[in-house]
């Protein structure tokens, strides 16, 4: 098997362009059966900050026993410093080893862009891999569609 099909993804904050505020539809992912993930906060243009709760606080990572519960924050997983409103065009990433203590759910704490005069273009995908059970088919990898060339 390819090890890139060995992964699953999540898009935990679908792309959208937010001004001032929190980003729409922060989903969780389910870690059950995989021992690692990384998680992508990707920036288009933009001309806001970018941050947990607040546009001046680090992205960072948190977790739950229970989709919908209270969520705590990982240890260790968040970035050294809000996205900067210059930070166009990058990727920012978060690495969790899940074969340490974790709880089932996770997701990012509440991104939230700061006022700009357009704002920010942002999503975020959440890839999970070393899975105890290898996605068979698209959906398993957490695509639509997979094309094999």
């Amino acid at each position: 098997m390819i090890h890139v099909q060995e992964q699953k993804r999540v898009v935990a904050v679908q792309p959208q362009l937010k001004n001032d505020g929190a980003f729409a539809n922060n989903t969780y992912w389910d870690r059950s059966g995989f021992k690692h993930e990384r998680i992508e906060i990707i920036v288009g243009e933009t001309d806001a900050a970018v941050g947990s709760t607040t546009s001046g606080a680090a992205p960072k990572i948190e977790e739950c026993d229970t989709a919908g519960g209270s969520y705590t924050d990982v240890s260790g997983a968040a970035l050294s410093a809000a996205i900067a409103a210059t930070d166009d065009n990058k990727v920012f990433g978060i690495d969790v080893d899940l074969r340490k203590t974790h709880k089932r759910y996770g997701r990012v704490n509440a991104p939230t862009a700061a006022a700009g005069t357009t704002g920010v273009n942002l999503a975020i995908i959440c890839t999970l891999s070393m899975s105890d059970l290898t996605p068979k088919d698209a959906a398993g990898q957490g695509l639509e569609e997979l094309v094999n060339a």
